[in-house]
């Protein structure tokens, strides 16, 4: 029998139940229960805004979108957006996933800290943004009905959750700084990392080695 949570199916596939099993193996309680809150949140924005996704797309979306956080999934080469879309390629691949569908899995997880772009995309990457943001921003909260966002709450529980989920953040890409260039990830570090200076756009191109 289908798991349901504030009228939401979670997928009961195979495919789901690996995903479901490789990232509780990998995150802790935290990011765990913010994945899954990320699906839950994306779907019933969804329904709010008529759209369609493929709940198994978007499940895996969700559920690998900050595996880049993690010990197991991280890199210190580039950002951690890309880490866990990276690696949702390779589980979807492995798992006889077709390349358009992998290509929407990615690209969701890549553009998750990306305001302002993934909402004009396909179904699934515009909700794994609009799972985040209503988790970790509070934007879409309150369109949402109490009793759903009581529901997913209860299921997947939100102690502390911002200072928690910060420190995460922080952890997760204070080692890469570089990387946050251009992102809402610089405010993370500006904020909490001692002595973080910021790439400054304006300078990059003033110091080019362009000769004008």
């Amino acid at each position: 029998m289908s798991e349901k949570i504030a009228g939401i199916e979670i997928p009961d596939t195979r495919l789901a139940a690996e995903a479901t099993a490789l990232v509780r193996e990998a995150e802790p309680p935290l990011l765990f229960d913010h994945s899954r809150r990320v699906y839950l949140f994306g779907m019933l924005q969804g329904l709010r805004r008529g759209l369609k996704p493929d709940p198994e797309l978007l499940y895996v979306g969700a559920m690998f979108h900050d595996l880049g956080l993690t010990q197991t999934y991280r890199t210190t080469h580039q950002r951690f957006e890309i880490d866990g879309a990276n690696e949702a390629r390779r589980f979807l691949t492995e798992h006889g996933v077709g390349a358009d569908d992998v290509r929407r899995v990615w690209t969701a997880i890549a553009l998750h800290t990306t305001p302002g772009v993934p909402e004009f995309m396909e179904p699934e990457i515009a909700l794994v943004t609009a799972g985040v943001e209503t988790d970790v921003l509070g934007i879409g909260r309150d369109d949402l009905d109490p009793a759903a966002l009581e529901a997913v709450t209860d299921a997947h529980p939100r102690p502390d959750f911002k200072r928690r989920i910060l420190e995460a953040f922080t952890d997760g890409f204070k080692d890469r700084p570089d990387t946050t260039f251009g992102t809402v990830n610089a405010d993370v570090l500006a904020h909490f990392v001692p002595g973080f200076q910021r790439i400054d756009f304006v300078e990059v191109i003033l110091n080019s080695s362009w000769p004008e």
